[in-house]
């Protein structure tokens, strides 16, 4: 936690020279001593301060200066600290003006100059001052600060993305927070600047994209090589063990994420089923643990960024960005998982974002506190995002088409469920019409047996459908089957066109697409499991057969 700062404003370099060190010698240990001879200087700096997350616990300042009076800097810097203490440097003849400073400022205390011995004069009052503050002080939040509605999508778009990243953040909501409003007024933040992102170093970005956002936090977003062995296609939990058993075998590696690593799985709130687990865990600390493991074999990371297309040649491919960049690599594993599938109600786009969200929508939990939750869905996810809501929500109601949970959900899940009283399951239900102001507020559900409808009131509802695998993207002429997922191996002889497209004298490996030396694994492959343990295995897997690839290249 960094140190609270005690601030010493006079004109007169040796007197403040006298003044810092003073406090040096009796605060080091537990207040940084900033100090300077321009008031002007100093209200600048506080402004810098503040959006940084500073904390000031303490103005020194005199009060006979040439750009303003020591009572006029202390009134300004009340605006950025006003729980501050404020000590006043006056000479006796200026004793009348800090008596008045005192109502008018509120001044805590003036200090006649010279005020040897230390000892006597100036470090009673000071400990006074610094212990009332201290029985006070409650440390703000050291971080990036996020500032916007809360039923905005483009507000749940920023706290979805540095969540999935697991990057920290505080989250103010313009309706709720005061210290939202100050942080506006400080910055001359307009409304239709937000959603504000402040990070810690002072830096005021508003309405970031994305990329932006991420450049600023300190992700790489630019391929650093002109040539890899293997770029991997997105980091969901096959991707990611992909990228970690190529950078442990000496592959020179990429792998490229347009969103945060994990994928699907990395929005689960409690994985229970992946071995070596016994009490679970979250789909983001398995993210978090395997991008540290593939850090340190060496692998290159490239986040945000969306590959766009992908082009086949003879001895090496070409990755297109959505940035305008190109990556070079001698092969292509294509990891990108699965999007669930968008709910057909009537008016379901107009709150995308803004209550009604497609996944496990973690960031958003606190805003369901005590109110009513719904989930369309029966899957795992489902149950999963249920149980964590579960601790939030006054109910989650999930809502399926079928008559129960018992062909789509793990047991082990549907027995948490049954045993949780504020988790309802209604079976042959289905969501017709969603409508609010502004933000998602009212539900139209009904029977698909009797055609019975009702309305319920909503604060959020989760979309858990199915899934559509993520390929749109892909321009090059890869087998699809008639959903989208890629195929390989042996399932590309069932094709007509297989036989146009392969030149080669040996079969497709296992993973391997109608392209030579571009592999498929996990969700997005026409065949695979769904399941977080056969993604991590497709992933290893796929390596194995690079290595093979290369080796004949």
């Amino acid at each position: 936690m960094k140190k609270p700062i005690i601030l010493a404003i006079d004109d007169d370099p040796s007197v403040l020279r006298a003044v810092v060190r003073d406090l040096r010698s009796n605060y080091k240990q537990d207040y940084r001593i900033m100090s300077t001879t321009s008031a002007v200087e100093a209200l600048t700096t506080l402004k810098e301060l503040f959006n940084r997350g500073e904390t000031i616990a303490l103005f020194i300042s005199d009060q006979r200066m040439p750009e303003m009076l020591g009572v006029e800097f202390l009134e300004s810097a009340k605006k950025f600290y006003p729980k501050a203490k404020r000590i006043l440097l006056t000479a006796y003849s200026d004793t009348k003006a800090a008596i008045k400073a005192i109502n008018d400022v509120q001044l805590d205390y003036y200090l006649l100059k010279p005020w040897n011995p230390p000892e006597e004069n100036l470090y009673p009052v000071i400990n006074d001052q610094l212990d009332e503050w201290q029985n006070h002080y409650k440390p703000r939040f050291e971080g990036i600060k996020i500032i916007g509605y809360q039923w905005c999508s483009k507000s749940h778009n920023i706290k979805d993305f540095l969540s999935g990243n697991l990057i920290p953040y505080l989250w103010m909501d313009i309706e709720t927070s005061t210290q939202a409003l100050e942080l506006m007024d400080l910055n001359s933040i307009e409304q239709s600047d937000l959603p504000v992102v402040l990070l810690e170093d002072g830096q005021l970005l508003k309405n970031p994209s994305l990329g932006r956002l991420g450049e600023k936090v300190g992700m790489n977003a630019k391929a650093h090589q002109t040539m890899y062995d293997v770029a991997i296609i997105g980091a969901g939990p096959a991707g990611l063990a992909a990228a970690v058993y190529g950078g442990s075998e000496g592959l020179n590696t990429i792998l490229i994420e347009k969103r945060a690593p994990g994928g699907q799985a990395g929005t689960s709130s409690r994985i229970e089923n992946y071995l070596g687990f016994p009490k679970g865990l979250s789909g983001a600390e398995l993210s978090r643990r395997a991008i540290s493991q593939a850090a340190r074999f060496g692998i290159e990371f490239l986040s945000p960024q969306e590959v766009v297309n992908i082009r086949n040649l003879q001895n090496h491919k070409i990755i297109y960005l959505e940035n305008g960049d190109e990556i070079n690599a001698r092969s292509i594993v294509i990891s990108t998982g699965v999007d669930y599938r968008k709910l057909p109600a009537k008016g379901i786009g107009n709150f995308t974002g803004a209550g009604v969200y497609y996944g496990a929508a973690t960031t958003e939990a606190k805003a369901c506190e005590n109110k009513d939750v719904y989930i369309v869905g029966g899957g795992n996810s489902a149950g999963q995002a249920a149980m964590y809501l579960s601790n939030f929500a006054k109910t989650v109601n999930i809502l399926i088409r079928k008559d129960n949970l018992t062909s789509s959900m793990s047991h082990y899940l549907i027995g948490q469920i049954n045993n949780t009283k504020n988790i309802h399951v209604f079976g042959k239900t289905e969501v017709t019409q969603v409508s609010g102001n502004g933000k998602l507020e009212q539900l139209t559900i009904k029977n698909n047996r009797t055609g019975k409808e009702q309305s319920r009131l909503a604060a959020a509802l989760l979309i858990f459908i199915g899934a559509r695998p993520y390929t749109d993207w892909i321009k090059l002429d890869i087998i699809k089957d008639e959903r989208g997922f890629i195929e390989t191996g042996n399932s590309l002889n069932t094709y007509d066109d297989f036989k146009k497209m392969w030149k080669l004298d040996r079969k497709p490996y296992l993973l391997e697409t109608c392209c030579p030396g571009i592999f498929a694994a996990g969700d997005v492959r026409a065949g695979a499991m769904n399941r977080v343990a056969s993604a991590v295995g497709e992933g290893s897997m796929a390596i194995k057969f690079v290595h093979e690839y290369l080796a004949e290249n």
